[in-house]
């Protein structure tokens, strides 16, 4: 290696590893850094968020959620090397040892500089018929294209989905858009376990509305198969339900097998350990972002593991200044998710109760019921927000928002005042934009402050 060049390995060849070799490569030239980086499947840099909008139709063209391809990173002088699959760390010997899948050949790689962008692995239960033909994840472009291609050839129309969270929800649209009969089976009490029970309470409802079946309270105990083999049912304890394709989306966990087996640093949901510069603690030139670390959650002072696409571009820019010379932090989140089903907006930010109450915290909690837009004013859709906020100094805990139209993103005003340190009291007097096609006189966010407050002051 030439001691006045230096190599930078990114493992990982999507939002956070080529996030990181995108602005590393901004403030450092080839001649002072090569930068190589491995990915093991087809397409690097691109939206999985955007996958189930594409299964259903909303987005129409595959190559649309690619960010940039990889020829696009190979002009800039970064050398991503698709089909690579990195299958050892040697921390030691500062080296990586990669295969090319397509002809089997491994070689090592040497190192100055590590980035670890591995990502997330969709749960896969243990399910005596998981693996029979028409049972899908959908975690990468190539999961998204093979759903696609099996919804194409399968003739019948009933569709279960196997669990309520984000991805259940968006593929329960996308099947309802494709003009499938859909269930989701859920193991929680509600969907969206990301919210208290009372508004996943909405949720159910208003899928309900939308045709969706919801079963919850169950646990899926077998994937029936037919005489060909493909699936046919779900099982549960107590009932089955017809599929002619099943869809898991029980969630995620950090894929850092290549990391633990390298001795590096892993937290109590599996995710790399970092440091505020994104630095894997305890080696100086290892860094890791995106879908495979853990994050420190501002509000309960606990580390979690968040697997969303906004971090995980804003670890590679954090990890590409630092590597580049410069000096950036990621201090950490609040939390904050929106989703949709159909034309239903679900969002959060902060804390829902339970997590208060296992951070040791007392507070009050408070719903309203609100309008998107003045009441008078065409297209005005009702929507509910709920606050927490500690209850001896009134600071803002978590908001949740379920509604229609305009909805979800009003919870961005929540997470600046959580960043902020703010009082539901403070937030009062926020100073938001109104205009009868946008919001009534009083922003739905600022009445429940408003009440939030008042319960605060009478407790």
């Amino acid at each position: 290696m030439s001691s006045t060049r230096e190599r930078l390995v990114v493992i990982g060849g999507d939002a956070a590893g080529m996030s990181a070799a995108s602005q590393a490569r901004r403030l450092k030239d080839p001649d002072e850094l090569e930068i190589v980086a491995f990915e093991r499947g087809d397409f690097a840099s691109y939206s999985a968020c955007g996958i189930p909008y594409w299964v259903g139709g909303a987005v129409e063209d595959r190559d649309d959620l690619i960010a940039r391809a990889p020829e696009e990173h190979r002009e800039r002088a970064i050398d991503l090397r698709m089909r690579t699959e990195a299958r050892r760390i040697d921390v030691a010997g500062r080296r990586v040892l990669a295969r090319d899948l397509e002809s089997g050949e491994e070689y090592w790689t040497a190192y100055d500089k590590l980035v670890i962008a591995t990502g997330a692995r969709p749960l896969r239960p243990p399910l005596p018929g998981v693996d029979a033909p028409g049972v899908h994840g959908v975690q990468t472009l190539g999961d998204g294209q093979a759903l696609i291609d099996a919804l194409t050839r399968t003739e019948g129309r009933r569709a279960v989905v196997v669990g309520a969270g984000y991805i259940g929800v968006e593929m329960a649209e996308a099947l309802i858009k494709r003009g499938y009969d859909v269930t989701v089976v859920n193991r929680g009490k509600e969907p969206m376990s990301t919210l208290d029970p009372d508004m996943g309470r909405l949720v159910h409802e208003a899928m309900t509305g939308m045709g969706i079946e919801m079963v919850n309270d169950a646990e899926v105990t077998k994937i029936r198969t037919g005489e060909d083999g493909r699936v046919s049912a779900v099982a549960t304890e107590s009932a089955e339900y017809p599929a002619d394709v099943v869809i898991l989306g029980v969630g995620v966990r950090p894929e850092t097998e290549l990391a633990r087996e390298a001795g590096l640093p892993v937290g109590e949901y599996g995710g790399l350990l970092t440091d505020l510069a994104m630095r894997v603690r305890g080696h100086d030139d290892i860094w890791a972002g995106g879908d495979c670390v853990e994050v420190l959650d501002l509000m309960s002072g606990r580390e979690r593991h968040i697997a969303l696409g906004t971090h995980a571009n804003k670890h590679g820019q954090v990890i590409g200044s630092n590597v580049g010379g410069g000096y950036a932090t990621f201090p950490g989140v609040v939390g904050t998710a929106v989703s949709k089903v159909c034309d239903l907006e679900i969002a959060r930010t902060g804390l829902r109760e339970k997590d208060a109450l296992a951070a040791g915290l007392r507070f009050v909690a408070v719903t309203i019921e609100s309008t998107s837009r003045a009441g008078y004013y065409p297209g005005a859709a009702l929507m509910t927000v709920k606050m927490l906020a500690e209850r001896r100094t009134g600071r803002l805990l978590g908001v949740q928002i379920v509604g229609r139209e305009g909805a979800g993103k009003r919870v961005d005003v929540a997470a600046v005042a959580l960043t902020a340190g703010m009082t539901v009291e403070q937030m009062t007097a926020l100073d938001l934009g109104y205009a009868p096609p946008f919001s009534p006189v009083w922003d739905p966010v600022l009445v429940a402050a408003r009440k939030a407050a008042a319960a605060v002051r009478a407790a």
